[in-house]
């Protein structure tokens, strides 16, 4: 799993609030509440370090008990946590703190579909770089939480020869040797036929990624591995076609929807109690 390191709350925090909440000081500063996180659909529970900080760095005093944990499987109707403080903090870091908890949470519920759908193959399901714009290293941690794996972080942890990188380099060949000269990080390149399989092979990357094969080919190319390269299936991923694809051999299987094509889950907080 990626290290967890919160961004800057503050950041989240000024988009909504900017110059003040102006409809939270209608309440009086001296008045306290006591409220409820309800999920109203069956989820896994990821993000509870950001929701934490939202209200951390609003007022420290602010308490919270949370009756799931951190990747749990939890039924539609289920309380996540109790809050209790200035209610005036508690409608503040209302609309962001469940922001991330339902955008991470829909990351690692969608993940944890994914890792069950391949269960027993010993292929491993990876995200990509095709995240939310600021929340990648959240959702890589969400996608984590949900039993798939992290693929590179970004451009600077990983290899990944593409179509355009291989033309402006000449050959699969000159773009392999390029790339070891260049950095010790694995390397990895991007193939869409058994021809550019065989070149890629011959070249000895660390990965092949078998972009859009058929079933039938990414099976001619498992058998083709005489080098024992790691395989990659991507491309038109989905639930209903996963298995057929971890059960031809392939080590990994790299998914955008995992991070790109999410619905957030629908999480509502509730007020139940007010104290002067």
């Amino acid at each position: 799993m990626i290290a967890l390191t919160l961004p800057d709350i503050s950041a989240y925090l000024q988009e909504d609030i900017g110059s003040g909440d102006i409809t939270a000081a209608i309440i009086p500063e001296t008045v306290q509440a006591e409220a409820v996180v309800i999920t109203r659909e069956a989820m896994v529970l990821c993000g509870r370090p950001w929701f934490d900080a939202v209200f951390k760095h609003l007022n420290a005093d602010v308490a919270i008990l949370w009756l799931a944990q951190e990747g749990d499987a939890v039924s539609a109707g289920t309380t996540l946590c109790n809050l209790s403080g200035s209610a005036r903090s508690l409608l503040t870091g209302e609309r962001t703190a469940l922001n991330l908890l339902q955008t991470l949470s829909a990351t690692a519920t969608v993940a944890k579909q994914y890792a069950d759908a391949v269960a027993g193959t010993g292929c491993k399901v990876l995200d990509t770089r095709k995240t939310i714009p600021g929340l990648r290293k959240a959702q890589k941690y969400a996608v984590a939480c949900g039993g798939c794996y992290n693929h590179r972080i970004g451009l600077y942890d990983g290899i990944l020869i593409k179509e355009n990188h291989i033309i402006a380099a000449g050959s699969i060949a000159s773009a392999v040797s390029l790339a070891r000269q260049q950095s010790s990080v694995p390397v990895e390149v991007e193939v869409e036929s058994l021809q550019e399989f065989q070149a890629a092979s011959a070249a000895k990357p660390d990965r092949i990624m078998l972009d859009n094969f058929s079933l039938d080919d990414m099976l001619t190319a498992v058998a083709m591995n005489a080098n024992g390269i790691e395989l990659e299936a991507s491309g038109n991923i989905t639930l209903e076609n996963i298995r057929g694809i971890a059960e031809t051999g392939v080590d990994y299987i790299s998914i955008g929807a995992l991070t790109k094509n999410i619905r957030a889950i629908d999480l509502s907080m509730r007020i139940n109690l007010v104290t002067a």
